[in-house]
């Protein structure tokens, strides 16, 4: 087996605003609808974030804020005590492995269903613009409905949950927080004028499309340290229905703003959510690599000759892979010794138990 480490810095400890990371390896946020009633997070978690706990930096899956922000079946919450004390039991069985774990907090928008909402309300998003597509209920999958428009005077609750949630997590013992502002749910919701049609200060220009993920920010940012709070970002994704006429304008826009709160990292899906790297219509990521101060993390479809490339080329800090690492929880191992990668069951990937999720085998090593 040929030991990729020879040739590449991405097996070798970086910092990380004040953690000194493993390596520059990311295990990135994957959704595996495993949550038990109350949205806590079940008893097989801890094991399976343990598992993968030699990734320099693990960000666990999205986790939603509110009871409202919830948009899939099964995923797990940030709001209340028995949640945290969950939360708990998985922090420190990644501590106690050597690992380093963020915790994604989440708000879908649009992207639920009233069977997934407090008193089946309609979701709620930045105007009342319905997606494509179907939500994943407990009674299967449902047709996405008609949202309805967030009043002005609800918005300083939505900036509060998330300040909340931010707050719980580092109760819960996680090493810091990443906002999700990608993958077309809320905060990216408002960013795209496909999806953002208001004529309030939140609507219209790309100023005032970016208000509502600023204020988050800045709310994240007054709990939390800065150097522990990291961002997502999609710009050309278009997942879950979501475009924007001018993405390069504004997520330029976007990313100049972030700096003025010195977040330890900006995590960027390249291409599209899941699928394709190529990008469209002349966008350059690397303007972003450049605009932002601080680390910078790529994702999607990456392979090992794709991450030793990004970081030759410095085209990255540190390198996100998601899906393989559900089949190889000693996903580093294998990378670094050139070793084949496992595949997963696909039919395991949402819901169930221990079946497809902490019963992958790591490669034993010679």
């Amino acid at each position: 087996m040929t030991i990729a480490s020879q040739a590449s810095d991405l097996f070798k400890p970086v910092q990380l605003g004040a953690i000194q990371l493993q390596n520059r390896i990311v295990m990135a946020p994957l959704t595996r609808s495993r949550a038990q009633a109350g949205d806590v997070p079940s008893e097989l978690t801890a094991e399976y974030y343990a598992q993968r706990a030699s990734a320099g930096l693990i960000i666990a899956e999205a986790t939603q804020i509110s009871p409202q922000g919830k948009g899939y079946a099964f995923t797990p919450g940030i709001y209340d005590q028995a949640q945290v004390a969950a939360w708990k039991k998985v922090t420190d069985a990644v501590h106690a492995k050597g690992g380093h774990i963020f915790l994604q907090l989440w708000h879908v928008g649009r992207i639920s269903h009233p069977d997934l909402q407090p008193g089946h309300a309609l979701p709620v998003a930045p105007s009342a613009v319905k997606p494509e597509g179907n939500a994943f209920t407990e009674t299967g999958f449902q047709p996405f409905v008609t949202p309805r428009a967030l009043e002005l005077d609800e918005l300083p609750g939505i900036v509060a949950q998330y300040k909340t949630a931010a707050q719980l997590a580092i109760q819960a013992g996680f090493d810091g927080v990443e906002i999700h502002a990608a993958n077309g749910y809320l905060l990216d919701q408002f960013l795209r004028d496909k999806t953002n049609l208001r004529t309030d200060a939140y609507g219209g220009s790309i100023e005032n499309r970016t208000r509502l993920l600023l204020e988050v920010v800045e709310a994240v940012t007054s709990v939390v340290p800065s150097e522990r709070v990291g961002i997502r970002l999609s710009p050309i994704s278009p997942a879950n229905d979501i475009a924007d006429s001018n993405p390069q304008a504004l997520f330029s826009y976007v990313v100049q703003q972030l700096n003025r709160y010195k977040l330890v990292y900006l995590h960027v899906v390249e291409g599209a959510t899941g699928g394709p790297r190529q990008v469209e219509n002349g966008f350059d990521l690397q303007v972003l690599r450049d605009l932002f101060q601080g680390v910078y993390i790529v994702n999607n479809g990456y392979d090992l000759k794709l991450a030793q490339q990004a970081r030759e080329r410095n085209l990255a800090d540190l390198v996100a892979f998601g899906r393989p690492w559900i089949a190889n929880p000693d996903l580093v191992a294998r990378l670094q010794h050139g070793a084949a990668l496992a595949s997963f069951n696909p039919d395991t990937l949402y819901g169930g138990g221990a079946a497809g999720y902490i019963d992958y085998p790591a490669l034993k090593l010679a």
